[in-house]
């Protein structure tokens, strides 16, 4: 039997079907599963047999043995290479991270089991140029109805900060001037990632919509202020995909006016950073005591297999909380029938439940 390291929560598989081979299984120590570049993955391989099998052994020659009937636990240690980018699962290219392990059969199909795990680069926010610095945005639209010229709708948008952690909210605030005779629908701020995906001759890019929220109509010659109304950021792999060279990701905050009718709409972008330590500033705005030094990977995660949280005085650790996106489904093309564990798996990210209430910030301007 072999294990190759290539997995988030599997329990043992159980097939009566299989025959002579009842459960075959990985198991982590880590239960979260989630793990940093550097650290130990260790775990065991769970084989329980009906009856005897026949299996070829690693790195030996002669016959090939045959394991009596009865519940087997294999343990392996294996450590991750360092720098190593955050798993991350797109519409056209993943990084992911799976343990595979086979029982070598002569002469018949293989028996594999599969558990995929996370791994996270940490990115600290401390480290992130303009990250602590807001931004500011604004465009001017004018609208024409048939041979008509309208007046234009502005609009001014700003935030605090561009960067933010999960389980964050960004305060929105805006002001929107309909000089139009046209009614506008609603107006909104979207959260969204950009995938930047690139091959030898070129890039492809996709846009993914995270969150949303929005106002009402604005009337021909009103206006209408956004106050902090709070966008909330859900669990995200981090801004970048440090280690990585062909997957570059990106997050934005997007203003948008839509008019009533056919119409464009207008639109204010402002780029945020979405890391995995907080700033040390925001931190005391939420009461919580920063150390006088942002914590690098190697203090925050030396020497155990379970996650944990940076060494902050007084900071809550953050949860660890699948994406956002959602499950998906790791079956390969080299996965067969004989092929056991759990094939739906979601990455899960730092996630700091810090509540959904606003820290302090500067009036509009």
């Amino acid at each position: 039997m072999y294990i190759y390291p290539c997995a988030y929560n599997v329990s043992l598989q159980t097939d009566t079907t299989m025959g002579k081979l009842n459960i075959f299984a990985i198991t982590l120590n880590n239960p979260q599963g989630v793990y940093y570049p550097g650290q130990f993955l260790e775990g065991h391989v769970t084989v329980e047999l009906n009856e005897g099998m026949k299996m070829r052994a690693s790195g030996q020659g002669g016959d090939n043995p045959t394991l009596s009937s009865g519940s087997y636990t294999y343990p392996f240690r294996y450590q991750l290479p360092n720098e190593l980018p955050s798993s991350f699962e797109g519409s056209v290219g993943r990084i992911r991270y799976w343990l595979n392990g086979t029982i070598d059969k002569p002469w018949k199909f293989d028996h594999t089991t599969k558990r995929a795990f996370t791994v996270v680069n940490l990115l600290d926010l401390n480290t992130e140029p303009g990250a602590a610095e807001g931004s500011r945005g604004q465009n001017e639209k004018n609208l024409c109805c048939l041979c008509c010229k309208s007046g234009p709708i502005s609009c001014t948008f700003q935030i605090d900060r561009c960067g933010y952690v999960p389980g964050e909210s960004i305060p929105i605030k805006a002001e929107i001037i309909n000089h139009s005779n046209r009614r506008m629908a609603r107006s909104y701020a979207e959260l969204y990632m950009v995938g930047f995906y690139r091959a030898t001759t070129k890039t492809r890019t996709v846009f993914q919509k995270i969150g949303e929220i929005s106002h009402g109509e604005i009337l021909p010659g009103d206006s209408d202020t956004w106050n902090g109304d709070l966008l909330p950021i859900p669990p995200v792999p981090p801004s970048k995909l440090h280690g990585c060279r062909i997957i570059v990701i990106e997050y934005y905050v997007k203003f948008c006016v839509s008019p009533a009718g056919p119409a464009f709409q207008l639109e204010v972008p402002l780029r945020l950073i979405i890391g995995s330590i907080p700033l040390r500033t925001t931190m005391q705005q939420y009461g919580f005591a920063p150390p006088l030094q942002g914590p690098s990977q190697s203090q925050l995660y030396q020497g155990g297999a379970h996650a944990s949280a940076p060494p902050v005085t007084s900071m809550p650790p953050p949860s660890f909380s699948e994406s956002a996106f959602g499950t998906v489904n790791i079956k390969d093309d080299d996965d067969t029938e004989y092929t056991k564990g759990d094939m739906n798996y979601a990455p899960v990210y730092a996630y700091y439940n810090w509540g959904q209430t606003a820290q302090p910030s500067a009036p509009p301007q």
